[in-house]
């Protein structure tokens, strides 16, 4: 019996319930007396009737939840009489989505999701923005966006209560908002209104926007939380804010902007989180922070340092969360081994220093090229550990993805995005871990970039790596899925696979050559390559929107576009 996440105690006893389910034998209790633990269940099955005690309404929906997943593996009907006790570790257990980054899902995409992160007892769900609310006085910035709408957003959030998930708002509110200061009604507020990046944090008019957009913004969730970024400030003192960095330094100027900024999610009855990396840069100030507040420290590497990071906020005695991420962003195809060391060391010390939350993050930069798909063993695992870390860390991860996501009785779906996100070892620079999404960022930067990371050796390397990705896509063709999207995901995985050889092809092109410039390459290689991406980006556009909205997707294959102009230089 498979189960995710793998529940905490469960005892198998002879015989088997074999009834139809009706409002007689399955009896639903809460009782928090004998339930202790918040979101808690007790799951009884016996010959003659199924009993949940409960401690609460969620620990009695996600007791359910289990039942299903036993049910759905009993295929005769009879299931087996077991007793489970069952708790989280983690009070919140979370994703995180991009929509910024240009992928703004549709609403069916977007309920088929809560309904899979339901099932694996998330209890949050928040989605990244920028500029992908529709403001209503502030349509410039969003236009082209295809955003999320104050009516969509109120539908969102009842489907989720429904299902016992908190959806939390989500607005960087310092940096990350470049696609609002571009346009010149908003560009004066810009730190460095050059390369517009970040507000100014000296001026009183980014706090009078700040104001005015949680406003309308925050009336629409039913959480009291809200999360406000406020990561990577790297413009902080640049411009704008010089005079007062170079009197306080940065790390108090950043603080007395959240603090600003703290005090307006507390006039609209909210509890503020945000992202801790600058402050974690000024440890001295996390005691200084308000105590209604919760950090959010993330990092996505295998060996981040969330023992030191969270030790820091865990003596300070503020609130927070472990934020690990899927490493799916800026790859195509994933990195499966960075992701599953990643959430293991962020739920390990998470949990020995006392976090309130696991928030499993989704990026989309560059352009949010990797599909849904390529996520979802991030969401499963960062779920099964966040619930129990100790019973789920050594999870069977492919196993259990072909039998709650891809329903693939044949075993080949979970195996295979599991290995497509291993293709990019074999690749492996000692000075970097390459996967094919860079060859792509590196088409603009020219041969003298590439080559501090690759050398002639790795036109094997490289082609290697694309025979992997061959012989696991065509194991795609002995897969056996019933989950209603099947073949939209073997269209997705096909896609990213596509892209990927193609930058695996791109790369060889440059090494062999050593072309200064992708125009430098010689043009009949060039023409084979423009071939290659002429077939992959209307593919790509196509199964883009069959999950998405359309604002952004010119955004996300402008890259594509570029370099197929590149290639198709005659000279």
């Amino acid at each position: 019996m498979v189960l995710l996440p793998i529940p905490r105690q469960s005892e198998y006893k002879p015989g088997n319930f074999n009834s139809p389910i009706n409002s007689k034998n399955l009896i639903v209790k809460i009782n928090p007396q004998k339930i202790l633990k918040a979101d808690g269940y007790r799951l009884e099955i016996s010959p003659d009737k199924i009993l949940i005690t409960a401690h609460d309404q969620p620990g009695a929906f996600y007791a359910q939840m289990t039942l299903q997943q036993i049910i759905q593996q009993c295929h005769s009907g009879k299931l087996p009489c077991v007793i489970i006790n069952d708790w989280p570790d983690f009070e919140n257990r979370g994703v995180m989505l991009d929509v910024s980054r240009d992928k703004v899902p549709k609403m069916e995409t977007l309920y088929k999701l809560v309904d899979k992160l339901a099932g694996f007892k998330i209890n949050q769900f928040q989605l990244y923005t920028e500029h992908t609310f529709a403001y209503k006085n502030h349509e410039t910035v969003w236009k082209n966006a295809s955003p999320m709408t104050p009516e969509q957003i109120h539908a969102l959030d009842d489907f989720c209560k429904e299902r016992f998930i908190e959806l939390v708002p989500n607005q960087n509110s310092f940096s990350h908002i470049d696609r609002w200061l571009k346009h010149p009604e908003y560009n004066k507020l810009a730190e460095v209104p050059e390369t517009p990046h970040s507000l100014n944090p000296e001026d009183p008019d980014s706090i009078k926007l700040l104001s005015e957009l949680y406003a309308e913004l925050l009336p629409n969730f039913s959480s009291k939380q809200f999360n406000v970024g406020c990561d990577e400030t790297a413009q902080l003192g640049q411009r704008g804010s010089s005079n007062a960095v170079a009197k306080l330094g940065k790390g108090r100027v950043y603080l007395n902007f959240l603090k600003k900024i703290h005090r307006e999610v507390e006039k609209n009855g909210k509890t503020m989180q945000f992202w801790c990396d600058i402050v974690l840069k000024y440890p001295e100030l996390v005691p200084e922070l308000p105590t209604n507040i919760v950090g959010l420290i993330w990092g996505y590497e295998a060996n981040e340092p969330y023992k030191e990071r969270t030790k820091i906020f865990a003596d300070a005695g503020i609130p927070f969360y472990v934020c690990p991420g899927t490493a799916a962003w800026n790859s195509l195809l994933g990195r499966t081994d960075m992701m599953m060391s990643n959430v293991n060391i962020a739920a390990k010390y998470g949990l020995q220093n006392g976090a309130k939350g696991l928030l499993m993050t989704e990026w989309g930069d560059h352009g949010h090229w990797q599909t849904l798909p390529i996520a979802l063993p991030g969401f499963a695992y960062a779920a099964a550990l966040s619930w129990d870390y100790e019973k789920n860390k050594n999870l069977d991860l492919p196993l259990a993805l072909d039998t709650f996501v891809f329903q693939d009785k044949a075993g080949i779906t979970g195996k295979v995005i599991s290995k497509l996100g291993l293709t990019y070892k074999t690749s492996i620079s000692l000075k970097y871990l390459p996967t094919p999404a860079l060859l792509f960022y590196y088409y603009w930067k020219g041969y003298d970039e590439i080559s501090k990371h690759f050398g002639s050796e790795y036109i094997e390397k490289f082609q290697l790596s694309m025979d992997e990705i061959d012989v696991l896509i065509a194991e795609l063709d002995n897969a056996k899925m019933k989950c209603d999207d099947a073949d939209l995901i073997i269209e997705e995985l096909k896609i990213n696979a596509a892209l990927a050889k193609h930058a695996y092809k791109l790369g060889i092109a440059w090494l062999e050559t050593k072309a200064p410039k992708v125009a430098d390459i010689p043009y009949e290689k060039r023409k084979i390559l423009a071939h290659d991406l002429e077939k992959i980006i209307p593919e790509y556009r196509k199964i883009w929107l069959k999950r998405n909205r359309e604002g952004g997707l010119k955004d996300s294959t402008a890259d594509f576009d570029n370099l197929l102009k590149i290639y198709k230089i005659n000279k």
